[in-house]
């Protein structure tokens, strides 16, 4: 998405925009990006009726699409020829463009489907057809899957697996459905096939095991054909053997399924699956393990093992694996994949001693290294991933675990030749690499790094937001935040990569309304929600991780401030998409899940939990909650999850549920009034954090919300405009004083560069955002959990926010607040209906607000007091402006789409 533009605006521009809307023969509405389930051309798409979404662009204003029409056909030909020979909707009378049902013929599995869409809008003018689309369809029964699971007949660190086929002449069409445990990397005639790191996805894998689906058509030749897998362990399988580990655990042996499934022109179809006939090797591979690291000796790999016409006959049989696992799932239920995004080059090299360099790559985030290496045969080189140095300039592992053990990445090379390399089976978070020569033999030449690049590996999740403002500290603390959410976007939201890489579920709905601005993390939050319902336990908790791999004790596995994901993030799902089928698809689970809380509370007070992890207390490390105890932020969130359960259940049609939630939440609050309140409004233990949840989440009397929000600054003054809320109070004291209208206060916590917090973090020069607040040298230097400020930049200093009461930005709310020492702020984000740009500034005593909205939308603008003029003319006579009103000294303005700029005088 293109920024913003950072210039004052001037009245010609103001006059262009106003004569915009007036040009008489402006195109009609246009249809613009197209997607099935989230993505586009999607593959392995395994639900009998794939939901579709399009959205829309037009050069005039108030544009509303007032019917649609679908095209969906068996090949590219019929489509272009205006044939929906599997579903032709007709024109429908709707305003709907998000999520529509596919309701056509029966749909096969490995089936492509192709797809189009066109519009009218209010004037009853019919669009173009979008450009084509497609989708491919997953396995859609368990019958249909021809593969079996198989396994090597020994345990080894790495497998390798193949199998030779032939394609007859007249190939037309082929694909690939394959599971490989824990991680794989699929060649066809020794190449690779797709773009994928560390695939698949990690899952609870006796519940849910993901499997992709890849084009491999034009991979494949007339004649020999060979596939390779090669597999890792990933999450399925993690063991110390004197390396780090954060846990030990195991899934069973590595393990695949596949079947490459070919169409010819004749009209035969022929199937190559796995079975006992595919023969399996150690490969070069001599250790990964996903926390640990990875070892390759190049003198291991058969050349062309994974090419036609090479003689594995000296290979062992697969065997066929006879205990089930999971559920296999495909597109729907998984994350965009892992790729790599960039590659950065170090800044500085310093030398130790002659067998050790550190490499600075001057960005702390998630990396594999793409090397190239001089050296005899045997030479080894090893790359020890760490966040800081010491004073020295040699590593320090402290804040990668590095007291539990080693990790890196270690390459032996096979010839004297000069080599390359890039790892399979694990990545890392970190700035520095420190690099380790190791000759053949004692004594014996040294190798040499000739090219190192550190490659930049995350989620695909395409970027969604632009932020910018006047003050270039703030622009650091965004870049410092996206930076953290980019190493964590994983197939789960991880908590740091390098430490933990856990999927620790405070984050999912503390920090999901952030992110989202950011990135779009809808299919990894939708996977989410899969994950923790696979790893919902018997007696209906919700473990703080999901998946669920290690069992912590005590409130480190059942934390009720963790567990309320399961409810809050559908919730925030559907706010931000209008997506109401998570809710739908989870309620059950949910319901469970109160039920658990309901056995664990004492009159209706709730004691599982963390309080507020990570505050700032008197002392010296942050960790277990110092200033707000689990009581206070448990029960609060018991109450959150009852009252969103009553709207839930209420939008969901359960109207007794409705009210058994609503009456369950009146009691926990009166509960938590009873224990918590103060005469003087002020709550619990008067910290920042238990007013701040007190004010946000309703629990506060309505008489004594003023008293618990001075109660709230008068805290932030006394200790010198400082914060002390952590992990699960910050965001709510940055959303109650940013609702209070209290920017002001806000403005001096998030730029006190002498107090713990972003400014003091970005005077100490770190490039991505600590766990802890004074970024100390025992937390790690790569968290976002502390990255509620995004949520902030958007939601209310630029102003773009979902309007509650018509989902998925069906109407927008641009709610700028200004602070005095910022003049100028600007933002976009790439809503599900399309773009919402904003951008303010401060001209002499005038305010000027530009505004840009996507067709099929509204939005209800507030500005300050004063006269207000749209473009040349008063606002409320300028075309798309739908209403004005004053309320409260200020203006509230009612458009339509189209683009708009305001003065305020």
């Amino acid at each position: 998405m293109t920024a913003l533009v950072a210039t004052p605006l001037r009245a010609a521009l103001l006059m262009t925009l106003g004569l915009v809307s007036l040009e008489a023969h402006a195109d009609p509405l246009r249809v613009d990006r197209v997607t099935c389930e989230y993505a586009e051309n999607p593959l392995g798409v395994d639900v009998p009726a794939p939901r579709l979404t399009w959205k829309l662009e037009s050069d005039q204003r108030n544009q509303r699409q007032t019917a649609y029409e679908v095209l969906v056909a068996s090949s590219r030909a019929l489509l272009n020829q205006n044939q929906g020979d599997l579903w032709s909707s007709g024109k429908v009378a709707s305003d709907e463009t998000v999520l529509i049902p596919y309701d056509g013929e029966e749909l096969e599995s490995s089936q492509p489907v192709f797809w189009k869409v066109r519009v009218w809008n209010q004037a009853d003018e019919p669009s173009e057809w979008s450009e084509l689309a497609q989708w491919t369809m997953g396995v859609l029964d368990e019958d249909d899957w021809r593969g079996e699971w198989v396994v090597a007949p020994w345990e080894s660190e790495s497998v390798l697996l193949r199998k030779d086929f032939t394609v007859k002449p007249g190939l037309k069409r082929a694909v690939a459905h394959v599971c490989g445990l824990g991680h794989y990397e699929l060649t066809l005639n020794g190449h690779k096939s797709g773009e994928a790191l560390l695939a698949p996805g990690w899952t609870k894998y006796n519940r849910t095991c993901l499997y992709e689906t890849h084009d491999i058509t034009r991979m494949l030749q007339e004649g020999a054909n060979a596939a390779g897998v090669a597999l890792g362990d990933g999450m399925y399988h993690t063991e110390r053997r004197n390396r780090f580990s954060k846990f030990q655990g195991t899934f069973g042996p590595k393990r695949l399924i596949g079947q490459i499934e070919l169409w010819y022109e004749d009209g035969s179809h022929e199937v190559v699956a796995t079975d006992a006939s595919w023969r399996v090797s150690r490969g070069p591979t001599t250790y990964n393990d996903i926390y640990g690291g990875e070892d390759y000796d190049a003198r291991l790999l058969e050349a062309g093992w994974d090419s036609p016409g090479f003689d594995a006959g000296h290979w062992d049989h697969a065997v066929l694996l006879v205990r089930p696992g999971g559920k296999l799932r495909g597109h729907t239920f998984s994350a965009p994949p892992l790729q790599a995004i960039e590659s950065i080059e170090p800044v500085a090299v310093q030398t130790l001693s002659p067998t050790r360099d550190v490499i600075d790559l001057g960005q702390n985030t998630s990396y594999m290294p793409r090397i190239r290496v001089s050296g005899p045969a045997g030479s080894t080189v090893r790359l020890t991933h760490a966040e800081i140095v010491n004073d020295d300039g040699s590593i320090n592992r402290g804040t990668c675990g590095g007291n539990r053990g080693p990790a890196y990445w270690q390459y032996t090379k096979a010839t004297d030749q000069p080599e390359e390399w890039f790892p399979r089976f694990f990545y890392a978070g970190c700035r520095y690499l420190q690099l380790d020569k190791l000759p053949a033999e004692e004594g014996g030449k040294l190798p040499s790094l000739d090219k190192i690049e550190g490659v930049v590996v995350h989620s695909i999740a395409a970027p969604t937001g632009e932020f910018r403002c006047s003050s270039d500290l703030l622009n650091q603390v965004r870049e410092v935040v996206r930076w953290a959410q980019r190493s964590n976007m994983v197939s789960v939201l991880t908590d740091c990569p390098h430490r933990e890489k856990l999927g620790w579920l405070e984050q999912y709905h503390l920090n999901g309304p952030a992110i989202r601005y950011e990135f779009d993390v809808a299919p990894i939050l939708i996977k989410g929600m899969r994950d923790m319902a696979d790893s919902q336990t018997d007696d209906g908790l919700i473990p703080n991780i999901a998946p669920e791999y290690v069992k912590f004790p005590g409130t480190f596995r059942a934390a009720a401030e963790w567990g309320a994901a399961l409810i809050l993030v559908p919730w925030q799902h559907y706010q931000a998409t209008g997506d109401s089928k998570p809710l739908a698809d989870y309620y059950d689970v949910m319901q469970r899940y109160m039920q658990y809380l309901d056995s664990k509370a004492d009159g209706y007070l709730l004691d599982e939990g963390l309080g507020d992890w990570y505050d700032l207390g008197p002392a010296d490390r942050p960790g277990h909650a110092q200033l707000t105890p689990p009581q206070v932020t448990a029960t609060a969130f018991y109450f959150l999850d009852a009252k969103r359960m009553a709207q839930i259940a209420e939008l969901l049609g359960k109207q007794d549920d409705a009210r058994r939630y609503q009456d369950l939440a009146a009691a926990i609050r009166e509960a938590w009034l009873a224990e918590f309140r103060h005469e003087d409004g002020s709550y619990a233990t008067d910290s920042q954090c238990s007013n701040a949840i007190a004010l946000w989440m309703g629990l506060a009397r309505e008489d004594e919300r003023q008293a618990a929000l001075a109660a709230l600054i008068q805290d932030i003054r006394d200790r010198g405009d400082a914060l002390t809320a952590g992990d699960v109070g910050w965001r709510y004291e940055i959303q109650s004083l940013a609702d209070a209208g209290r920017n002001d206060v806000l403005y001096d916590l998030f730029t006190n560069p002498n107090k713990p917090g972003y400014a003091m973090l970005i005077g100490k020069g770190v490039t991505s955002l600590t766990e802890a607040w004074d970024a100390n040298r025992h937390s790690s230097h790569n968290h976002f959990m502390l990255g509620h400020i995004t949520e902030w930049f958007y939601k209310d200093l630029v102003g773009i926010g979902p309007d509650p009461t018509a989902p998925g930005y069906r109407n927008v709310l641009i709610k700028p607040q200004p602070v005095d020492q910022i003049d100028w702020a600007e933002g976009s984000y790439d809503s599900i209906r399309g773009p919402v740009r904003v951008r303010w500034e401060r001209e002499g005593p005038r305010f000027l607000l530009e505004a840009d909205l996507p067709p099929n939308t509204t939005a209800t603008i507030h500005l300050p007091g004063g006269d207000l003029t749209e473009g040349v003319r008063p606002a409320a006579e300028s075309e798309g402006v739908l209403s004005v009103e004053q309320r409260d000294g200020r203006n509230v303005v009612r458009v339509g789409s189209g683009s708009y700029a305001f003065v305020v005088e």
